[in-house]
This record gives structure tokens, sequence and C-alpha cells, in this order.
């Protein structure tokens, strides 16, 4: 396995944003703040086909379950005049249940408790005033970190299970969910308010053997305004793991990795405008002597229908990944599609984001404040088809419904039909026929 999808929790973006919940505050006064924060996550699972990343599974169905529970407490404290001190302590519960995923990386029988936040930082406040408020932001620890939209890094968010190299890679299940999202260590300089140039600059280390336990530098340089943000970024892999990383992670070591990127309106109210350009200085290896350069691009543009009943947006992206790019990190950020592109695709047959390009028409409505209904559809085009053939197309159906204050529940519907099967070059096991994937979440956050 040379190529590895990861997936980031749905809980921080759908269930922080539609529910709008706060941590349960055990202290506070005008300078400290102690927090007590749990979110809990379980989903249902079935694919009425299985898929060849893994290796492990034969033609046939699989029915699975996930869940993950992360608590801990939160604290910021004021330092009279001179900023606020801050930080975080988690552990995390997360396990799979039943057949394990249908791509085979999990097995259903990973249980595991570790911790998830451990990290502590300063915020300057007025300190600084030319740098506006909060203009100086320094943290360590393991903390989740996102760049950009997420199409770069968005959290170390693999979690493949027992279902590959011997349980070699296993972080304790929920492979789907990613309950486990923090990098292991980070040293995190943040200059700039939250308007005007602001720029990021980091020291990331993953302890995620699925991702060799990447060490890399990153940089960003960013010009945030009301019409959107235009930024760029660049990223320094200094260092893998030889004794996990794959032949494809292996030309990692040493890789640059250079982005420009936008995002906003353009000064045009319902208009959304997306891009992104990668591109990547790789190493050569003892199994690629020529690795070259490798890149990646998206467009997307969208418009919200303000003004008509129930709110309803469309969009149209067009993204392209050459046949050796590497994803590094890449993530769940502004909800489905973005960058799990197709729930079956996206997660368990490929083509995970490389070697392909992809177009996507998403459609959403909004008839309560607390319900979203939204549909996809995706054209996956193989690149090179001699390293594999990931064609086909994917219709999503899903649902985003704040049942309660504290309570997310989202249901998938997601029809994928590959043109070919594992066996003409393919990833479905044992045919090509249409996949009808169902799942359904549950989300909560106190």
């Amino acid at each position: 396995m040379n190529k590895s999808p990861l997936r980031l929790s749905l809980l921080a973006l759908l269930v922080g944003a539609a529910s709008q919940v706060g941590a349960y505050e055990l202290y506070a006064d005008d300078d400290t703040h102690l927090n007590a924060n749990l979110e809990a996550v379980f989903g249902f699972f079935h694919s009425q086909e299985n898929y060849a990343p893994s290796g492990r599974l034969e033609e046939g169905s699989s029915s699975w379950r996930e869940g993950y529970a992360k608590y801990g407490i939160s604290a910021d404290q004021g330092l009279g005049g001179v900023g606020t001190a801050y930080g975080a302590f988690s552990l995390l519960s997360s396990g799979s249940w039943g057949d394990g995923d249908a791509a085979g990386f999990s097995d259903g029988s990973e249980r595991t408790t570790k911790i998830e936040d451990a990290y502590a930082g300063w915020r300057s406040g007025n300190l600084f005033e030319a740098l506006g408020e909060d203009g100086v932001d320094v943290s360590f620890g393991r903390q989740n970190i996102t760049v950009g939209d997420g199409f770069l890094i968005q959290g170390d968010a693999l979690n493949l299970g027992k279902g590959v190299a011997d349980g070699e890679f296993n972080r304790g299940g929920a492979y789907y969910l990613a309950a486990r999202k923090n990098f292991d260590k980070t040293a995190v300089l943040r200059l700039g308010g939250k308007e005007g140039w602001r720029s990021d600059l980091m020291w990331l280390e993953s302890d995620n053997r699925a991702q060799a336990k990447t060490e890399m530098y990153v940089a960003t340089l960013e010009h945030v305004a009301e019409a959107g943000t235009v930024g760029l970024t660049y990223i320094d892999t200094t260092d893998v793991d030889e004794q996990y990383a794959s032949p494809f992670q292996l030309e990692r070591d040493g890789m640059k990795t250079y982005s420009v990127r936008a995002a906003g309106n353009a000064g045009v109210e319902n208009l959304f405008l997306s891009g992104e350009y990668a591109t990547q200085d790789k190493q050569d290896t003892e199994f690629n002597e020529d690795a070259g350069n490798e890149d990646a691009w998206y467009l997307e543009a969208g418009w919200t229908f303000s003004d008509v009943a129930w709110t309803p947006s469309a969009s149209y992206r067009y993204s392209r990944f050459s046949e050796g790019y590497d994803t590094l990190f890449y993530g769940f950020s502004r909800g489905y599609g973005t960058w799990f592109q197709g729930e079956v695709a996206g997660n368990y047959a490929g083509p995970f984001n490389s070697n392909s390009r992809i177009q996507q028409v998403s459609f959403k409505v909004s008839p309560l404040e607390n319900l979203n209904f939204g549909a996809m559809y995706f054209n996956f085009d193989t690149i090179d088809r001699d390293l594999g053939n990931t064609d086909g197309h994917e219709i999503d159906l899903y649902a985003e419904w704040g049942a309660t204050e504290n309570l997310m529940i989202m249901p998938v519907i997601g029809i994928y039909e590959p043109k070919k099967s594992a066996e003409e070059g393919g990833t479905q096991l044992g045919n090509n026929d249409r996949n009808v994937y169902t799942q359904l979440v549950f989300a909560t956050m106190f």
C-alpha cells in the first residue's frame, strides 16, 4: 500500500458550526477560565461492495460500526496586560466493531485509549498593536494544525486499523471518523491578526506510522480581506521513518512543496471562489531514480441564492492530481467533498486524490436553521491507467440535522459505479456493479 487516504473527524466542522455549543464551564472570573470538554461520535456503516486497497478483503459486502469519545479540560489565564496563557489536555477512546471498513483498513477489533490534546500556548492580546489583537500566538505540544482549506494539511488524521501490515499501523479504530487528528509534536508561531497580512511558522512531527512519522517545516504568508484570502505555503518535509515508509513515502525525505491559494467572494455577495495550485520537488530514491516534480490544483466556483426559499447553493469544482503527487495530510474542512471526494471513492475505492482528474457538482438547501440537505456528483478520470484504473461516477445524498442543541445526526447514501473491477485494474472486488453505500453518524459536544 504505497498511498493511503485519510479522514478528518466530522465533529469539528459539523457539530461545532451547527450547534455552536461551548464547553462546560468549571470555573471563570475576569482573568481565568477552566472548562470541561466532551465530544462523542458514533456511526453505522454498510457497503454492498468491498474494495482492494488493503489486499485483505474478498468480493462481498461489509457492515461495521465506529465510535470515539474525547474528554478533557481546557483553560486560559490572563497575564495582567501581557497577553493570555492557554492550554488543553484530553484523552480519546476509540473503537471499530463488525466487519471493519469496506477497504479492509480495519477489521472491527480495534480499541484503544490514548492522549489526544496536550498543548500550551501564549497569545499577545494588544501587546503588539501593529500586529493586531493577538498578533503573536506561540504554542507547543500535541495539537491539530490546518493550512488553508486542508488541501495540503488538515491534521494528522490517517487512522488505519489492524487490517494492514499485521496491525503495525493500528491507531485504535474509527477509520472513517478519524478520531485521532493531532500532530504528536508541534512548535507554532502565528504572526498577525484576523485581517491584513499574517504568517505562520511551524515545525510538525507525526507519530503516525501510516504517515511514516513524517517531520516537516511549514511557512505560510497570507493576506486576509473582506473580499477573500490569498496565501502562499511552503512545506519542507525533512524526515521520514524508513522502518514504516513505503517506497512512495521515501520520496518525502527532503521533498519541498510550494503552493498558492485564494478563496473568497471577490466582493460579490453570494459568490464563492476558491483555488489552489501546489507543486512538489520530490527526492530520488533507490526505488525511483527519477522522482522529479509533481503537482495538483483545483478551481471551484459557487453561488448562494439567498433570496430564494431554503437558500439553495450550487457549486462546481475541477481538480487534477498528477500521477505521483503526494497528498501529504489533506483532510475534511469545508464539508462533504473537501477533500474526500466521494464518500465511497474518497474513503475506500480511490483515487484518493492522486493520478486523477475529478469533476464535482454540489447542491445544498437549508429548509430549517438546523437542517441541511445536500447532493453531490463526482466524475473520476484516471490519468495513467497503467498505474490502476479508478474511473467511475458517484452520487452522494446527505443530511445534517441539529436534532438538539448538543446532538447532530448525519445520514448519507452513496451510489458509486466504477468502470473497472479489481480484476480489470480497478479496485472493486469481483465486479464493477453499482454499489449502494449507507452511513448514519451521531455526534455530540458538551
